[in-house]
C-alpha cells in the first residue's frame, strides 16, 4: 500500500489539531505528578534530622555565600531571605506540605507554581549538595506547570467528576469565546510541556550515551568495574564485591548500557519501546542499590513514564481493580470512575478551569478523535 503523500499545509493543519484539539497522555502527566510529588517528600523526610546541616542556619554554605553565587549565577532562594531558625522550620514546614499536596492533586494549577518554587529554592539554597537527580526533578518541576497534570488521579478530578464539568463550548458570545480561548491556550501550554518533557529525557539519554562513547573504558568493557569500586558510591561493599566478580556480565551491561541510551530516541515510536522502558528500569534499579543514588535512579524511572501511552495506565488500572476485588478489598467501581477515560476533559481545579468545548460535550460516551501511541 502507497504511503499518503500530505502537502505542506496539510501537515501544518494536521501539526495545529494535534497541539489544540486536546491535552494528550493525561494519564502520564498524572504519573509524572504523582511521582515526583512523592519522591521529593520522600527526600525531604529522609533528610529532615540533617536538615539544618544541608538548607538551615547551621549549613557551612551561609547566607553570604549563597548570596554571592546568587550574583553570579542569577538563582535565588527564599531561604536566603532571612537566617531565622523558625523562619527556615517553617519554610521546611511548607515544602513538605506543598510535595504532599502536588502529588494529590489538590489545586494543582496554583499548588504545581508553589512546587517549582520549593524546590527551585531548596536547589539553589545548597546546590553543592546534589547527585543529579535532584538537577532532573528540579527541571521537571518548572515543566509540569505547563501541563494540566491534575486532570487524572487527582483530588481536583474527583471533585470535577463529582460536580460535573460544565461549559458552552465555542459560541457567538464575548463570554463563551472567551472561555474557547481560554481552553485552547491550556491544551496548547500542556502539549507543548508535554513535548518539552520527552525531548528533554531523550537528551538526558541520547547525551550519556554519547559520553560514554568517548571514554576508553566504556569501549573496553571495564566501566563497570570501575564505577563498582569508587568509594563515594558504594553503599553495600561485600554487594558491590560479589558483582564485581561478575566480569563478563559487567561488561555486557556496560555495552547494552551505551547502546540503550544511545537508541533511546530511536525507538519510542514504536513497539521496541516496551523492552528498552523495562531494560532501563532494571539499569535504575541496579543503579540505586549498587552505587546508592535512590534519589537519581527514581527520578530517571519517573522521567520514563512519560512515555507510556493512556492505555496503557487505564489496563493497569482495571488490572489493580480486578485484583482488588478478587482480594475481596473491594465491592463496586464508582461509576465517575468508569466514566473517567471518556468523559469531557476534566478542569484542573473543579468549575473554575476551562469548559468543554463543542468537541467534548458533557453525556453519552464519544469516541475519540485520534489514537495516541
Amino acid at each position: 500500500m502507497a504511503t499518503e503523500q500530505l502537502s505542506p499545509r496539510e501537515r501544518g493543519r494536521r501539526l495545529y489539531a494535534l497541539l489544540t484539539e486536546r491535552p494528550l497522555s493525561l494519564y502520564a502527566t498524572a504519573a509524572l505528578r504523582i511521582g515526583y510529588g512523592l519522591l521529593y517528600l520522600g527526600f525531604l523526610l529522609r533528610e529532615f534530622p540533617h536538615r539544618d546541616e544541608i538548607w538551615g542556619p547551621g549549613s557551612p554554605w551561609t547566607p553570604e555565600l549563597a548570596a554571592q553565587l546568587y550574583d553570579q549565577t542569577g538563582w535565588a532562594s527564599i531561604l536566603a531571605l532571612s537566617d531565622s531558625r523558625i523562619y527556615f522550620e517553617l519554610c521546611y514546614a511548607l515544602a513538605v506540605v506543598t510535595s504532599a499536596l502536588f502529588a494529590l492533586g489538590w489545586r494543582t494549577r496554583a499548588v504545581s507554581v508553589l512546587f517549582a518554587l520549593v524546590v527551585a529554592s531548596f536547589h539553589s539554597r545548597s546546590i553543592f549538595m546534589t547527585d543529579g537527580g535532584d538537577n532532573l526533578i528540579l527541571l521537571m518541576a518548572f515543566y509540569l506547570v505547563l501541563t494540566a497534570c491534575g486532570r487524572r488521579w487527582s483530588l481536583d478530578a474527583r471533585r470535577a467528576a463529582r460536580h460535573g464539568a460544565t461549559g458552552d463550548g465555542r459560541t457567538t458570545t464575548p463570554t463563551g469565546q472567551l472561555r474557547y480561548a481560554r481552553t485552547m491556550l491550556v491544551t496548547v501550554l500542556h502539549n507543548c510541556g508535554l513535548i518539552v518533557i520527552a525531548v528533554q529525557v531523550c537528551f538526558l539519554y541520547g547525551s550519556a550515551g554519547l559520553y560514554k562513547v568517548q571514554g576508553g573504558t566504556w569501549g573496553s568493557g571495564t566501566a563497570m568495574h570501575y564505577v563498582l569500586n569508587l568509594d563515594l558510591f558504594r553503599p553495600w561493599p561485600g554487594l558491590s564485591q560479589i558483582a564485581d566478580e561478575q566480569t563478563v556480565l559487567l561488561a555486557i551491561t556496560g555495552y547494552a548500557t551505551v547502546l540503550l541510551q544511545v537508541a533511546f530516541p530511536f525507538v519510542l515510536f514504536g513497539r521496541l519501546k516496551y523492552p528498552v522502558l523495562t531494560a532501563l528500569l532494571g539499569m535504575h534499579i541496579g543503579i540505586a542499590v549498587l552505587m546508592g543514588l535512590p534519589l537519581f535512579s527514581g527520578a530517571m524511572i519517573v522521567a520514563d513514564l512519560v512515555f507510556l501511552p493512556d492505555r496503557f495506565y487505564l489496563a493497569l488500572r482495571r488490572l489493580c481493580g480486578r485484583a482488588v476485588r478478587r482480594a475481596g478489598l473491594g465491592k463496586t467501581t464508582r461509576p465517575a470512575d468508569k466514566a473517567l477515560p471518556s468523559s469531557p476533559l476534566l478542569p484542573q481545579q473543579g468549575g473554575a478551569d476551562e469548559p468543554a468545548d463543542s468537541r467534548h460535550t458533557a453525556g453519552p460516551r464519544v469516541p475519540p478523535t485520534r489514537r495516541v501511541r
